[in-house]
């Protein structure tokens, strides 16, 4: 299975970041799975990079022409492909992509996980949505996400079609089980 992983490009003040940033992709290379994100060699990115390869694991990084130009693709993958731009490198993850997870990270990681989230409420994917959620990082994210539900913005079908969760036995789970949800009629 390919799992795009979205997350930071920097590292985050808390170490519980770099640790679960590990611990994913340990888990994603002893599980037989194949990294997909963003390429990069900094911060969060270039940690779970690390650890899939550390472990064996193979790991598939999209990444735009800007970025390698800066110097900031990992020199060490599996495969890099590089792309035009960032719709591309989203467009590309999402393509190859059998579940989306999100450890923390910044407006570039809550774009990425939320555009997956909406893409599946209208059918654009049938596949899980996951935010790793370290040390309570989307807890008012999923906060917010209930809001949309009380509000009657969000079904509440929508909302249980994502999973806000720090356990690696709740993610198998739920991959394991997961029904896609149903496409969204007007």
């Amino acid at each position: 299975m390919n799992i795009s992983v979205y997350c930071g490009a920097s590292l985050g003040n808390n170490e519980l970041y770099v640790d679960a940033a590990k611990s994913l992709g340990k888990w994603i290379a002893e599980s037989g799975h194949t990294l997909v994100y963003g390429g990069g060699k900094a911060g969060l990115m270039g940690v779970i990079a690390d650890e899939v390869l550390e472990h064996n694991g193979e790991v598939i990084g999209i990444i735009p022409t800007f970025l390698v130009d800066r110097e900031l693709s990992h020199p060490n993958l599996t495969r890099l492909e590089i792309v035009n731009s960032m719709s591309e490198r989203k467009n590309k993850m999402i393509e190859l992509g059998n579940c989306y997870i999100a450890l923390p990270g910044g407006p570039g990681t809550l774009e990425e996980i939320s555009e997956v989230i909406s893409w599946a409420r209208i059918g654009q994917h049938q596949n899980p949505c996951i935010l790793f959620n370290v040390a309570g990082y989307y807890d008012k994210l999923k906060d917010f996400y209930q809001t949309m539900v009380t509000s009657e913005f969000l079904t509440e079908a929508d909302q249980e079609a994502m999973l806000f969760t720090d356990s690696f036995i709740q993610m198998e789970q739920y991959i394991k089980e997961f029904t896609p949800v149903t496409v969204r009629t007007y």
